[in-house]
């Protein structure tokens, strides 16, 4: 996909300046930005709905038992 954006104009001199593609450097930026967004909403889901120990079913649940023969 393609898209076009603003940049601030002394910015885009000093990628030029240090040799930083401005391609690349956006697609960096947006894929961290994402992945904050990502971060931030699974952290509000799980303060929403947090997980307890009752949430599980006896299948998922450890089993105390395990590996004692019972």
């Amino acid at each position: 996909m393609r898209s076009t954006f603003t940049i601030d104009d002394d910015l885009a001199e000093e990628a030029r300046r240090y040799g930083v593609p401005l391609s690349a450097a956006a697609r960096e930026g947006i894929a961290t930005a994402v992945r904050h967004a990502k971060e931030q909403h699974d952290r509000a889901a799980y303060i929403a709905h947090p997980e307890s120990a009752n949430d599980w079913t006896p299948l998922e649940a450890w089993d105390d038992n395990a590996g004692s023969g019972g």
